[in-house]
């Protein structure tokens, strides 16, 4: 049984002490790792990749920076950035190797091992000396983070002083009506595509639920800037469901 004074978190739409949530999250993400990105076409009918680049183009990589991307999984983002940069570095970090392990296979079948690094590790406790990355990015991770403003915090100390923080991750639509259509989406909809194309119902409506237990834009915001980063906005992306957090170390 739990202390009940130890501290909790929210896992989904279950509340579970804090040391527990991130073999949880592991347990999903091994589970889905071989299907996740079928998964993602299949959920967002392709869109994530609209988003994908909208993220790179707010971005803008350049010749010889160097990437941490936190929650990589595999790769997506960092293949992205390093095509977009034409030259330069990326690490990859994961809580869960089997993810790490498909972005591997990617990379050799893109020709770009060379170019990426590849790291188990935990967004709150990153392995980085501070002042090692020019940017930093995190793509529909943060929300599986156990404590969001260590991650914050981290990403702020491991930035070069000039670098850029880019956050992509669901968020909620600011029309009550809308919203409720896509809950109606969500819930009935993406954990039967998870039993259909994963064979696991279970992980996706734990992915449904934690994005709605995440933080709206404006408190969002307002963690990144609690985190020390400066000219931190935001930008919508269809309508809300998806939202661009961006913020520099300055």
């Amino acid at each position: 049984m739990a202390d009940e004074n130890q501290s909790t978190t929210h896992f989904g739409f279950q509340d579970v002490p804090e040391n527990e949530k991130a073999g949880r999250v592991q347990g999903v993400f091994s589970s889905v790792a071989s299907k996740y990105d079928v998964m993602n076409d299949a959920m967002s009918f392709g869109i994530h990749r609209i988003w994908k680049d909208a993220m790179m183009d707010w971005l803008a990589p350049r010749p010889g920076q160097k990437l941490l991307d936190v929650a990589g999984g595999t790769g997506d983002i960092s293949f992205r950035f390093l095509k977009r940069a034409g030259r330069g570095d990326a690490t990859v970090l994961d809580l869960t190797e089997p993810m790490l392990v498909e972005g591997r296979k990617r990379a050799e079948a893109n020709a770009m091992s060379d170019s990426l690094d590849w790291v188990v590790g935990d967004a709150m406790h990153l392995p980085f000396e501070n002042n090692t990355f020019d940017v930093y990015t995190i793509s529909f991770g943060i929300r599986n983070v156990t404590r969001p403003q260590e991650a914050l915090n981290e990403a702020f100390r491991v930035l070069r002083p000039g670098g850029r923080l880019m956050v992509l991750e669901f968020s909620q639509i600011p029309n009550e009506l809308m919203q409720k259509v896509y809950d109606l989406y969500s819930f009935n909809i993406i954990p039967r595509l998870g039993q259909a194309i994963a064979n696991d119902r279970d992980s996706y409506q734990y992915l449904v639920e934690s994005i709605r237990q995440f933080p709206d834009q404006d408190t969002f915001l307002g963690m990144v800037r609690q985190a020390g980063f400066e000219n931190a906005k935001y930008r919508n992306l269809s309508m809300g469901i998806a939202c661009l957090h961006s913020g520099w170390k300055i």
